[in-house]
């Protein structure tokens, strides 16, 4: 599919994303099928929920005039990469505002964003804490004029509209979807796109992730007006917090890379998948159940 920027060139995205069956004898063993929506491939630089939060982000910072696009992140934020990597393709000027002092020279994923057009600023973690402060946003107006406001992570009403698209492109039958959870946006979408009688599965990629039930309550309350009942968040994988490892998932990693050609994100699908195989091996499934897990890169 290929997007047609509104003031610049047009960028090819591969949307539908795929969908492909993995089989693995694990699975096999348990009766559980599982459908892999690859929306990793989505766009190199663009990939996965990212292009599916910002979408519709887009199109209203342009509806409103506004060039400018401010958002937050940590030194090592995937969504940081992402907002340059649209302000880029797109025309948009772009500011991240990063957790913590600056450290030169930059790590790769700031080092991508700087290289994009991204206008880096830094804020001390006590302050990043009450980034949505009256008198902080106040600030960031009058340093960077007016602009459009994405959150951490690209998590708003706008992005769930994105994320709710992705069970319509499930064309095969399916009962559960599964997505990693480091926001709520992802999660909230799909629970909101689901059609009666599926359910969906997040996995908390963030050490003691419990409040993220809440922020999936509030972005669906934001996005639709009321919370579904169609979901829940499995708090048990998360290897230590976010960006965190520990060898049992640096094994899982490389012995999926072996079985099935694929070498999965540390950062949030490993973290699913080790979870999806671990709750199929303790018969979470009933035999017959199909799982579509999407992998957001």
């Amino acid at each position: 599919m290929a997007y047609q920027a509104w003031w610049s060139r047009e960028v090819s995205l591969r949307l539908p994303s795929p969908l492909t069956e993995l089989v693995d004898d694990r699975l096999s063993r348990a009766g559980v099928r599982l459908l892999l929506k690859r929306d990793d491939l989505i766009h190199p630089d663009l990939p996965g929920n990212k292009w599916r939060k910002l979408t519709y982000n887009l199109r209203a910072a342009r509806e409103q005039d506004l060039r400018t696009l401010v958002t937050f992140g940590g030194a090592y934020s995937n969504h940081i990469r992402a907002v340059a990597a649209a302000g880029a393709y797109f025309g948009f000027d772009t500011v991240g505002v990063i957790r913590g002092e600056e450290h030169l020279p930059l790590n790769r994923s700031l080092a991508y964003a700087v290289d994009r057009g991204m206008r880096l600023t830094y804020l001390d973690r006590t302050s990043y804490r009450d980034k949505h402060a009256p008198e902080l946003l106040a600030l960031l107006r009058t340093e960077f004029g007016k602009h459009y406001l994405i959150p951490e992570g690209g998590s708003n009403a706008l992005a769930v509209r994105g994320c709710a698209e992705i069970p319509g492109e499930i064309t095969e039958p399916y009962d559960v979807v599964c997505v990693p959870v480091g926001t709520g946006g992802t999660l909230a979408g799909i629970a909101a796109g689901l059609a009666p009688g599926r359910s969906a599965l997040g996995f908390s990629v963030l050490k003691g992730g419990q409040f993220l039930v809440g922020e999936v309550e509030r972005l669906q309350r934001a996005f639709c007006g009321s919370v579904t009942t169609n979901w829940r968040i499995e708090y048990d994988f998360h290897f230590g917090g976010y960006a965190k490892s520990k060898p049992e998932l640096e094994a899982f990693i490389a012995d999926f890379a072996t079985r099935h050609g694929l070498t999965l994100d540390p950062i949030y699908p490993a973290k699913m998948m080790y979870g999806l195989f671990a709750l199929v091996e303790a018969g979470h499934f009933l035999a017959g159940t199909t799982i579509a897990a999407v992998l957001t890169g």
